[in-house]
């Protein structure tokens, strides 16, 4: 009777083990790689003309265009912090780029809840590869005390201003790194050795490349066949970070190139190890295009038909050219015009891997647009986004309408411009004039989507 029972138990137990490794089976890996300030018109797919990214087109040809995607910010810490945490920078902890000496930015507080921590209790195993700007090492903010299981890369964002840094972060271990080594190298391969080990796990795979952040830098071998293409910049020079770039045209392309080679390793490994079906690969930006160390944006014409830059909140600042992959699950050669910005990840996720979203968030899931399922999507009211730099900016996204407001800072009655995207999405007539109700409810949405910041303080 006794060895019957035992036998029932054990049966038992196998069962359930099995069943948890059957639902654990099915659970999707997420990939979300994120590029360093590459405007809306960067690649080929959404129109750039002087070099082609056919591995990013191949996302777009074999996935989804979100065509109305938007970066959280306009610059990096902000960006990342609304990414991670699904609070956009009304609400959220990092606001923008306070530094923090002689490394690091201001850090992301413990009570935090990020994208690896929501993951975690569902056995999910989280890597991050590339720059975080999100907490100094050891502070409440370094990865490894975000949720994170494996880091390899750049702390901080002053770091990353240089492709060949003095060092990088492996965990919570100071590689010192000879001037030779190409900081995207490293890291691009750090990030395929995770998905390796990892190939038997749900994972979240965390991917911010810091191509094409100034300095305009790239191995010479690479940079020299643009040289040839762009022989008329070979006089022009670029200052950034301590380097002086010769040619940062040709660079530039050269990075872009490089940086569309490990998109595709990262797919070809994922074809390889047979996991492809069971992965969603997001592509996109962390902001618009910048100005700096020589980078000619508008000789690229970065950011195709928007207007603006990096720091503005004009539509060329903040929307960014985003793909979504997942063969079998994702519609190949879609596109999509749903609006969705970077704080929506982390419910997009909790929605796909079955884990409770937490509550309080200001993003929303965009998994049904991506499942080709638009009518089950839920939408929302607007989007909002406030910049505390140059006299301080804000700007809502409310169905076809775009607001913005500047020098807030400066004037608590400063006017806000309107624009309707429908109809002209480069932003050149402001019409708020001759819509005065829409122009409020812009007003009270930017009214209600802030709260003051001890840290971060902005406007009352």
């Amino acid at each position: 009777m006794i060895g019957k029972l035992m036998k029932q138990f054990f049966v038992l137990v196998f069962s359930v083990f099995f069943i948890f490794v059957a639902l654990r089976a099915r659970q999707p890996n997420f990939v979300y790689i994120m590029v360093d300030d590459a405007g809306y018109g960067d690649f080929s797919c959404f129109g750039q003309k002087n070099f082609v990214t056919p591995n990013i087109d191949r996302m777009a040809r074999e996935g989804m265009k979100l065509t109305d995607f938007y970066s959280s910010s306009t610059v990096c810490a902000p960006s990342r912090g609304s990414l991670m945490t699904g609070l956009h920078t009304g609400h959220g902890f990092i606001r923008g780029n306070k530094e923090i000496r002689p490394e690091g930015q201001h850090p992301l507080p413990l009570k935090a809840v990020t994208i690896p921590e929501v993951l975690k209790p569902a056995g999910y195993v989280s890597g991050m590869f590339g720059k975080w700007g999100l907490g100094a090492p050891g502070s409440e903010g370094d990865p490894m005390n975000q949720g994170f299981d494996r880091f390899y890369g750049l702390n901080c964002q002053r770091q990353s201003h240089n492709f060949y840094p003095t060092h990088v972060w492996s965990d919570r271990k100071k590689v010192i790194l000879e001037r030779k080594h190409y900081s995207h190298d490293l890291i691009a391969d750090e990030c395929i050795k995770f998905i390796q080990k990892n190939k038997d796990n749900p994972f979240f795979c965390y991917v911010p490349f810091t191509i094409p952040h100034a300095a305009m830098q790239s191995p010479e071998k690479r940079i020299a066949p643009w040289r040839k293409k762009f022989p008329e910049f070979e006089k022009v020079t670029g200052k950034y970070g301590g380097s002086v770039i010769t040619n940062p045209v040709a660079a530039f392309a050269a990075m872009m190139v490089h940086m569309d080679e490990d998109v595709g390793r990262i797919l070809d490994l994922l074809e390889e190890l047979k996991i492809d079906e069971n992965t969603l690969v997001i592509f996109t930006s962390d902001n618009g295009p910048h100005k700096e160390g020589g980078h000619k944006p508008d000789f690229f014409d970065s950011n195709g038909p928007l207007k603006g830059y990096k720091r503005d909140l004009y539509e060329g600042g903040i929307r960014v050219a985003t793909v979504a992959w997942w063969p079998g699950k994702i519609n190949a050669g879609t596109s999509s015009s749903h609006i969705a910005a970077g704080w929506d990840l982390l419910p997009t996720l909790c929605e796909l891997s079955g884990v409770v979203t937490p509550d309080g968030l200001d993003g929303v899931s965009f998994a049904p647009t991506l499942l080709g399922k638009p009518q089950n999507q839920k939408n929302r009211n607007f989007l909002y986004w406030e910049f505390h730099e140059q006299g301080g900016k804000q700007a809502v996204r409310m169905g076809k309408w775009k607001g913005v407001r500047l020098n807030v800072k400066d004037d608590s009655n400063s006017p806000i411009e309107l624009y309707d995207l429908s109809k002209d999405i480069g932003e050149e007539k402001n019409i708020a004039s001759e819509n005065p109700e829409i122009v409020r409810k812009i007003y009270l949405a930017m009214k209600e989507s802030r709260f003051e910041s001890a840290v971060f303080p902005f406007i009352k």
